[in-house]
């Protein structure tokens, strides 16, 4: 993968805007690898291959490990040099429990939808999902499905659950990537937005006890199945709500 053109390019409106540098296209690379799940939680990036890989030099490839360790998608180690941000057991617990907690808040206050233009909203992020996964990019991919869960949380209006939840975002996305390649082989890019157009029909339905339920079956199954038990990092508490949840 070759860093492409930085020639100059037009915005939607025909305004000329000023190209990606280089490392702005790195960090957009290195950030599509992660989260697409092709570098995982815990990879170690060595420059000397991400330089031939990505085709940069180092200037501007560290850039874009200072803008990832800035999201908080790679920290530097002290023995391994920079790695992807490792996720334990108890990050997934704390993650997904309030990634719970937000999204059925907003569901409570939100549905019925009383507003067409935030129900646009979701339609909107489904079809960019959608899209993402027609083009197969599984780092976008995988970001345009949180922008879709991050627009059932907006039906509710209230900025401060949204503003909670956009920034666990990129920890989401982490989550959303080991999750992906737990289903990879079951259940194609396609199939994934389905479960998704499913769930925003329910939501259409207006009844707020139904989304709920179909959010409590929505995905973390295979996830917490699959993947969690080749996670280290497990606590007490971790350990309780794990097995709670696979005693459902």
């Amino acid at each position: 993968m070759t860093m492409g053109s930085t020639s100059a390019v037009q915005d939607e409106d025909g305004r000329i805007v000023a190209p990606p540098s280089m490392a702005d296209l790195a960090t957009q690379a290195l950030r599509a690898m992660i989260l697409s799940g092709e570098l995982p939680p815990g990879t170690r990036l060595v420059e000397a291959k991400l330089t031939e890989r990505l085709g940069v030099s180092r200037p501007p490839l560290r850039e874009a490990l200072q803008v990832l360790a800035f999201e908080g998608l790679v920290v530097p180690h002290p023995r391994r040099g920079v790695i992807v941000r490792p996720l334990t057991r108890h990050d997934v617990y704390e993650i997904i429990t309030l990634r719970e907690e937000l999204e059925a808040f907003a569901v409570r206050i939100g549905i019925p939808v009383r507003s067409p233009e935030r129900l646009q909203d979701c339609r909107n992020a489904l079809a960019a999902f959608e899209q993402a996964g027609l083009d197969g990019d599984e780092g976008v991919f995988t970001q345009r499905k949180y922008d879709f869960h991050q627009s059932i949380v907006a039906l509710a209006g209230h900025e401060r659950v949204t503003e909670a939840y956009r920034a666990l975002s990129l920890q989401m996305q982490l989550c959303m990537a080991l999750n992906r390649s737990a289903r990879r082989d079951g259940e194609s890019l396609m199939q994934n937005v389905e479960r998704h157009r499913d769930l925003l029909t329910i939501i259409e339905g207006g009844d707020p006890e139904a989304v709920l339920k179909a959010l409590a079956d929505h995905g973390h199954s295979s996830f917490l199945d699959e993947v969690v038990d080749q996670l280290d990092g497990g606590t007490p508490d971790s350990e309780r709500w794990l097995a709670e949840r696979r005693g459902r």
